[in-house]
């Protein structure tokens, strides 16, 4: 069913991959400065529009052996970019530190640290998105910001662009950059120039014309590397493929795609330049096998390409995906986005714009490329629906299976409604992907802001029965609530927590609409905006609001440990009236060190979410109404609205560090549930009862996505039936309306044998959050969170 050798050529570049050492790329920082220096007096989009071209026409290019697909990120493969304007200052501060990490190390050759801290990081002192942002806070929300136990981490658009983005990948195959110039006068020449909201479109349009020429030039440079090697080389069958790419490279992406080949060249240049435009995470594909696959089809109709040649140049795609790596912050982003994930979510299946199923013959190709590569990028994703057929539901079972915890699997039929409900449009609902982990957004138009913020709901629920004062530092840092011993009615636990959510999702706000203004004003991206629609029609930049959506998307986090701790204060001290309020505190006061006799109770007598039980169900979905109700109460400065989600990223690791103990049973500083998985070991029936408690779960409001984690026993998918098997669990979960769920088949004795010998296991991947990461790269909290999630017999 399912091709799993790939060919010596993929397997040479595979391995280029994992044998190039991370290092620190200091050409784009240099260039960007170069031309900032030169540029003061230009309009800010103008700026960053002059500083991309230099990059493009000036960084080093080369080709490695082998390749069919072309475009490199930095200087050599894996190493990693440096993007001052927005992170000169953690840059500066961990220069020292990048080579002696433990985890996430990136070399750092003397040369380039000296021409980093000497030439290049002093100009940036003051300009960027963090100095700036941070001193518009107000004195209230700095304190909240400034929390050594914080409720909100909204550090990532604070230390580096935004990204998040699905960009119109099909119009640069269906027009090429030609095209979209030709757009971009056509829309000039109908301004009004004496409207005084003009200027800024002409500056707009003027940076558009500089990237569309620059990512043209770039190709270009492409094309000539590959005739030079043409030139030099004595293997005839090498010459005539470099002499094909030179010809490919010359043609696109400047002109409309004509064939597999151009079109999967074309994407890469884009892709690789949204990249290089910014340091955002998440720039994804979206859906890819829909717009790629009438060039496939062509060629293989056209007797062009054969299947097999076909597969080779998508495998070779497939490697370029790993080569692009960001230079990681330590801490926040690795604390938060365990495996430096770049997100890069590429979506396969789902229906199209008539409601029709949309699988296709690249939609398989892709899943075999899977099984060829076996990188932790691309962030693999299917879309199912009722209607998908059962040959690739199995075909996705078996890439499952390898146990690289991809694809994961979305649900047309939750995330369709629900994106209508926000007011996406029907086309637009349709045409869904993913961008990053979990977050459902419409395609080529929208500039989501997802993963913006991480807010800990655990946080507030302990702050919530102990008068706003955290346990761990003994000060008061939320709104004064009641004394739990004077609440004399569950309702009053719930309108503290309530009252603790209020509070902090305002100031969460505040902190998100300030980084949005900053970003506008220091950090536009004309590339980027050009290729999203509404942007060219309205003369803006996407950062001013321009696309036509705009949204902010914060992601609570401790849904099952909050809806545990409620079960068990309604059930042990409001009904059963087994513990008194006393009795609690105290134990929750000592992290339960001599009182494991209350704490047995409220693990074992207190009902659990995950269990299909709707006692703790039912809490578990009021939980994730007032937070969604709360955050969808606001707007961002683009004009747009808060969309919330329900996942986690890698933080529940990070964030359970800094919760006390809370009333579920869980002990201070230990993890938090991932996303809308249950608590790890109270989902004790099985994974169906898993799914039937997280459908109770509020998918309709959480539209910014939401989470839910599963491990199965890898025995119980052995043979067709163990596909089969999981086939109907994934029918089951559709059926079920559930947004989303991803698996990890690895057992936990293999995971712990990975941790005592890693250099055995240095290409064991994983499933961590909405991504997959290399087991041995993670460090060793998140490991262990992993290994102790559910182990559930299919």
């Amino acid at each position: 069913m399912l091709v799993t050798e790939a060919s010596p050529r993929i397997e040479k570049l595979r391995t280029l991959i994992r044998d190039s050492r991370p290092a620190v790329c200091v050409e784009r920082a240099r260039l960007i400065t170069l031309s900032y220096r030169e540029t003061e007096s230009d309009p800010i989009v103008v700026r960053k529009a002059k500083a991309l071209a230099r990059i493009l026409n000036e960084m080093t290019i080369y080709i490695s052996d082998g390749e069919l697909i072309v475009g490199n990120l930095a200087s050599h493969p894996r190493w990693a970019p440096v993007f001052p304007e927005t992170a000169a200052v953690w840059v500066g501060e961990q220069l020292d530190y990048f080579d002696k990490r433990e985890k996430y190390r990136f070399d750092v050759p003397e040369e380039t640290k000296k021409e980093l801290q000497e030439q290049i990081l002093p100009y940036w002192k003051g300009k960027t998105v963090q100095e700036r942002a941070l001193a518009m806070l107000p004195e209230e929300t700095r304190q909240v910001f400034d929390m050594e136990y914080p409720v909100v981490s909204p550090t990532l658009y604070l230390r580096n662009s935004v990204g998040h983005l699905i960009v119109d990948y099909p119009k640069v195959l269906r027009i090429g950059f030609a095209g979209i110039y030709r757009k971009i006068e056509e829309q000039e020449k109908r301004l009004d120039q004496t409207d005084p909201e003009a200027i800024a479109k002409l500056q707009f349009y003027y940076a558009g014309k500089i990237v569309a020429k620059a990512a043209v030039n770039f190709a270009h440079r492409y094309a000539a590397k590959a005739r030079e090697l043409a030139r030099t080389t004595t293997d005839q069958e090498r010459r005539r493929e470099l002499e094909k790419i030179a010809e490919v490279c010359d043609w696109v992406p400047e002109h409309p795609a004509r064939t597999f080949q151009e079109a999967l060249q074309a994407f890469w240049f884009v892709h690789l330049i949204v990249h290089i435009e910014t340091d955002g995470l998440a720039e994804s594909p979206g859906r890819f096998d829909q717009y790629v696959y009438p060039y496939l089809a062509a060629d293989l109709e056209n007797g062009r390409l054969t299947k097999d040649q076909a597969q080779e140049l998508l495998d070779c795609l497939w490697v370029k995906f790993g080569e692009v790596i960001k230079l990681a912050d330590v801490p926040p982003a690795t604390k938060y986005f365990g495996g430096v994930s770049m997100s890069q979510n590429l979506i396969l299946g789902g229906v199209d714009g008539q409601g029709r199923d949309a699988t296709n013959e690249l939609s398989y190709m892709c899943l075999v490329a899977e099984s060829h590569v076996r990188l932790d990028q691309p962030a693999l994703s299917i879309r199912i629906h009722q209607g998908t057929p059962e040959e690739f539901l199995r075909w996705a079972a078996a890439v499952i299976r390898l146990g690289d915890g991809k694809p994961a699997v979305y649900n047309d039929e939750a995330i369709i409604p629900a994106l209508l409900s926000d007011g996406v449009t029907l086309d637009d609902a349709l045409n869904y992907a993913i961008v990053g982990c979990v977050e459902p957004a419409p395609s080529y138009n929208c500039n989501g802001w997802t993963n913006a913020a991480m807010f800990n709901m655990a946080k507030c629920l302990e702050l919530a029965v102990n008068r706003g004062v955290c346990r761990l530092s003994g000060k008061q840092v939320g709104p004064v609530t009641p004394d739990p011993r004077e609440m004399a009615t569950f309702e009053d636990v719930l309108a503290a927590y309530k009252t603790q959510i209020s509070y902090f999702v305002r100031h969460m706000v505040t902190m998100l609409n300030t980084w949005d203004i900053v970003q506008a004003e220091v950090n536009p991206t004309p590339f980027a905006s050009i290729l999203t629609d509404g942007c060219i029609e309205n003369g803006l930049d996407m950062t001013a609001g321009s696309a036509k959506y705009n949204y902010t998307g914060p992601q609570g986090i401790g849904l099952g440990d909050v809806a545990d701790s409620l079960a068990a204060i309604r059930k042990l001290v409001y009904e059963d009236k087994v513990l008194t309020w006393d009795q609690l505190n105290a134990a929750l006061e000592h992290d339960f060190q001599g009182y494991e006799l209350v704490r047995q109770r409220l693990l074992n007598k207190a009902p659990k979410y995950g269990n299909d039980d709707d006692y703790a169900d039912e809490l578990a979905r009021l939980v994730g109404d007032i937070y969604c109700l709360e955050v969808k109460k606001y707007k961002n400065p683009r004009g747009g609205k808060y969309r919330p989600g329900l996942y986690p990223v890698a933080s529940n690791v990070p964030l359970g560090r800094v919760v006390g103990a809370l009333p579920s049973g869980r002990r201070a500083a230990t993890p938090l549930a991932d996303g809308i998985s249950p608590c790890h070991g109270s989902d004790r029936l099985g994974p169906t009862a898993v799914l039937k408690s997280v459908a109770k779960v509020p998918h309709v409001l959480a539209t910014n996505g939401t989470l839910l984690n599963l491990k199965f026993q890898a025995d119980t998918l052995a043979g067709d039936d163990g596909l089969t098997r999981l086939c109907a669990f994934l029918r089951t979960f559709c059926s079920l309306k559930l947004n989303h769920v991803q698996f990890n088949t690895v057992s936990a004795e293999t995971l712990r044998q990975a941790q005592e010998h890693p250099e055995d296991y240095r290409n064991l991947l994983v499933r961590v959050a909405g991504y997959s990461a290399f087991f041995v790269e993670i460090n060793r909290d998140l490991q262990d969170d992993i290994i102790d999630r559910t182990e559930h017999a299919l």
